[in-house]
């Protein structure tokens, strides 16, 4: 009587080997940052260095034996469902936000930066591609998958790309998945240097060393930090851990549930909402599984106070999603796929695009955080550029070498402030959709038309965005002039 397979087969070790690569690939750069100085200094953060490591061994063995060592499949699935997963584990954790009216503010003000961020990506990606279209004749849309693949990730930025590619609608965009995904790998590079450089800073002016030099005793671990009273304890006949873990994957298997549900009825709509809504809808796992985790937490602490046990331990629940963040990177830049760079007519626009939009992210940010977050700048500078040009918790990842406990609102800014930036980022997402059509194969009848009003909407939808996210400083100049 055979099973089917049998427990040498490389099947059943696929997953089990990968993940030792990557586990492997982070030891081995947390190893390379203690013993080499310069390294050590260059504050790279492990898990973007272990993806690196990874990443150029993978190409080098691709090269010699003509196959790959890991699946991208399997890199890209860890990548999209550790975001989800690190995020419901932070979002259960017990809230240390004091809700007052500015940390409100501070949370809205996250999500307004995010959407300005999202519409100068846009503007300027558009404006260069359209540019170029005169000039080199490239699809003249293709800058519009700078925020998709930089705000986005890898995620959106395939979705749309294959959007561009397959569409009938209108002249289709040749290698689009592979033109967005490269983005999004141009993105994973400029959040790893452009962190480093503004680390680098930061070290030059003194601002880190008083915060990493005694990294072992930030850590105070005593036992009220690791274990509330009134918890369940440690072991018993379910481990503390096991019962940690199960929340998290119950509660982001109701996202799921959610996300299918809804998927169901965008499928029954059809057109536009099945095309553009769906994918947008699972792009964002991570967001729904933010609200589920919500409900959850209030329901548990509402049964606490009942006099329920209570379940949820911050502790773990960090540990969680700290694993969680760093196999989500290390898997994301291992999985890099720069191919759209071997397609002559895709290398000026890539590079002129991917290079502006990193300064300019850069620049606007380190503008934006100097005002808006004077108690706090260089944690909320991190924590957005390294979401707004790789993943969100690529910005965990950056803001953890300078705020390991998270003691700064900076990463719960990151996470309430989703809400906000899919309400105000909706209009920009139409906008994808509008403004390929009147695109043909046919350069005697391609309208432009579409595409330039699409400029001139983002172009304002920016200088909105921006007079809200000034609101304050622009009341209180035109207050004190008045006076």
């Amino acid at each position: 009587m055979t099973t089917g397979h049998n427990f040498w087969d490389a099947g059943v070790w696929s997953l089990m080997i990968e993940l030792t690569i990557l586990l492997v690939g982070m030891l081995t750069a947390n190893m390379l940052r203690r013993l080499i100085k310069p390294l050590r200094q260059s504050m790279i953060p492990s898990s973007v260095l272990g993806g690196f490591l990874i990443l150029f061994a993978n190409m080098a063995y691709e090269k010699i034996v003509g196959a790959p060592v890991f699946s991208k499949m399997t890199m890209e699935t860890l990548t999209y469902h550790g975001l989800g997963l690190g995020f419901v584990a932070m979002a259960l954790r017990s809230s240390q936000r004091q809700k007052s009216k500015e940390s409100n503010a501070a949370v809205f003000d996250a999500g307004v930066t995010t959407v300005s961020s999202y519409l100068l990506q846009g503007l300027l990606g558009l404006a260069i591609t359209l540019g170029l279209f005169y000039i080199i004749g490239n699809w003249p849309a293709s800058g519009l998958l700078l925020p998709m693949g930089y705000g986005q990730g890898p995620g959106q930025a395939y979705n749309w790309g294959h959007v561009y590619e397959t569409a009938t609608g209108y002249a289709p965009f040749r290698y689009g998945g592979s033109f967005g995904l490269t983005v999004a790998a141009m993105g994973f590079v400029s959040a790893g240097l452009g962190g480093v450089v503004y680390l680098q800073r930061m070290k030059k002016k003194g601002q880190i060393q008083s915060l990493l030099a005694n990294a072992d005793e930030m850590e105070n671990l005593s036992a009220e930090t690791i274990t509330e009273k009134g918890e369940i304890p440690l072991s018993e006949s379910l481990d503390k851990l096991t019962v940690q873990i199960g929340l998290v994957v119950f509660t982001y298997m109701a996202a799921y549930l959610v996300m299918y549900l809804i998927s169901l009825g965008l499928d029954s709509l059809g057109g536009f909402f099945a095309s553009t809504v769906k994918p947008l809808i699972w792009g964002f796992n991570f967001l729904v599984g933010t609200v589920m985790a919500i409900l959850v937490r209030n329901v548990l602490k509402g049964l606490t106070k009942r006099g329920r046990r209570q379940y949820l331990n911050n502790f773990m629940l960090a540990r969680i999603s700290g694993v969680m963040f760093d196999l989500m990177v290390v898997a994301s830049i291992a999985a890099i796929d720069l191919s759209a760079f071997s397609h002559r007519e895709f290398i000026v626009p890539l590079s002129v695009v991917c290079v502006v939009g990193a300064v300019a992210t850069f620049w606007q940010l380190d503008f934006i955080c100097k005002r808006l977050y004077p108690q706090y700048p260089n944690e909320a500078f991190l924590s957005l550029y390294g979401m707004l040009t790789g993943t969100a918790s690529t910005g965990v990842i950056l803001l953890r070498e300078i705020d390991p406990l998270f003691q700064t609102p900076a990463a719960s800014n990151l996470v309430y402030q989703q809400l906000w930036a899919i309400v105000f980022g909706f209009p920009m997402l139409l906008l994808l959709g509008y403004a390929p059509i009147g695109l043909t194969a046919d350069p005697a009848t391609t309208s432009l038309t579409n595409i330039w009003v699409t400029l001139a909407a983002l172009a304002a939808l920016f200088v909105v965005m921006n007079l809200i996210l000034f609101r304050r400083q622009i009341f209180r100049k035109k207050g004190s002039q008045n006076a």
